[in-house]
């Protein structure tokens, strides 16, 4: 898939994924797409809920047992 800026969290430990997701949210333009991989289990809880109450839309995303991958589509 297609973006426009990517997060790499990976290595990091909750709160830092959330944390970093939402200052490079900021630098994504309106209707752009951020890719995010992270390693940390908890952001498959957290990323959903994150978009959910920014008004931002998971696209899609992907995971192995080591390793998750989100594609979000920045809201205004």
């Amino acid at each position: 898939m297609a973006y426009d800026l990517e997060l790499d969290a990976t290595g990091l430990m909750c709160p830092e994924p959330v944390m970093m997701l939402h200052n490079r949210m900021a630098e994504v333009p309106v209707d752009g797409i951020l890719k995010v991989v992270a390693t940390d289990p908890s952001t498959t809880r957290d990323v959903p809920r994150f978009c959910q109450f920014l008004n931002h839309t998971l696209v899609q995303e992907n995971h192995t047992e080591t390793e998750f991958v989100y594609y979000i589509r920045r809201g205004e």
